[in-house]
């Protein structure tokens, strides 16, 4: 199944659900299907309860379409303190359910991990095929949810990302572009690794995916890699902002869950399909152009 049906003008092409439609990626996607012309329809947990399967098994809603999960369990310190919880949504009997049904209608589930799946101790990127390690209690809810998909029997892709930003929502890079402004320094850890990712590059990516008919375990994010110092940096100057960021270590900013040291994530299977993926600076000045924006508007 492909979303490509549509580009071409054939109406008879199922569609698109867009799950947690809210959301950072949910905002996205629906901007992006809605720009190429593709029918979907747009839930949220008030609509379609992800982490109950009385719930996935009573929606009326198309299982032959494709299905963008971009509803999950977040808050990775939250998860230490209420692991139910966050598995329910993750990697619970809902999901399970979801696939069920996906699988019997023919459609396609296309669902966003984490790098946090991995324990960080590496000094190469991951493979998509590297055994899954995680570390703390949103990594393993995380990692369940990949178990239930890949033995399914169900259609899907799963796109691992990490570090995920944009304009929209609550995120590291609108964190910084307001500290930044406000402060004269700041202190941001210096010894944690990972590739940034652009949620609109995400959801153009996702799409691209489906669209070239493919299937199994990806890793999408921005190229390039950095420390999350390196990141507060470069936001920091993209703005033109004067405050000092000092870099520290993961220790002088104990948190209840631990991160990964390093979640460089493996991009040559997405990258054999797709192309090379945009740079994490690039993809920033994007982002940090559409704050601009919203910030022009908020002054006229």
């Amino acid at each position: 199944m492909s979303l490509g049906a549509f580009y071409h003008g054939k109406p008879d092409h199922p569609g698109a659900v867009v799950v947690g439609a809210q959301g950072m990626l949910g905002t996205h996607m629906r901007e992006l299907l809605t720009r190429l012309g593709v029918p979907f329809v747009a839930v949220d947990r008030e609509e379609f309860d992800l982490s109950s399967a009385e719930a996935v098994n009573a929606s009326g809603l198309d299982m032959s379409a494709v299905w963008f999960n971009c509803a999950a369990w977040t808050d990775v310190d939250g998860a230490e303190e209420h692991e139910d919880k966050a598995l329910a949504i993750n990697g619970g009997p809902g999901l399970q359910a979801l696939c069920g049904r996906l699988g019997d209608a023919g459609g396609v589930l296309v669902h966003v991990s984490t790098d946090y799946v991995f324990e960080g101790n590496s000094s190469e990127p991951y493979a998509t095929d590297e055994l899954r390690s995680p570390i703390g209690a949103y990594g393993r809810t995380k990692a369940a949810g990949e178990v239930i998909i890949e033995t399914s029997g169900c259609e899907f892709v799963i796109a691992r990302t990490s570090w995920l930003y944009s304009h929209h929502a609550n995120n590291f890079v609108k964190t910084m572009a307001k500290l930044t402004d406000e402060r004269d320094e700041l202190k941001v850890v210096s010894d944690q690794r990972g590739r940034p990712t652009s949620a609109e590059h995400l959801a153009r990516s996702l799409v691209g995916l489906v669209d070239a008919g493919a299937r199994g375990m990806f890793h999408v994010t921005d190229g390039g890699e950095c420390t999350w110092h390196e990141f507060a940096c470069a936001i920091r100057d993209g703005l033109g902002h004067a405050c000092e960021i000092a870099p520290c270590s993961t220790d002088e900013f104990p948190r209840p869950a631990k991160r990964p040291a390093y979640s460089v994530l493996d991009l040559s299977k997405t990258e054999s399909v797709l192309g090379a993926m945009p740079s994490w600076r690039d993809n920033l000045e994007a982002v940090l152009n559409q704050l601009r924006v919203q910030d022009r508007a908020r002054s006229a």
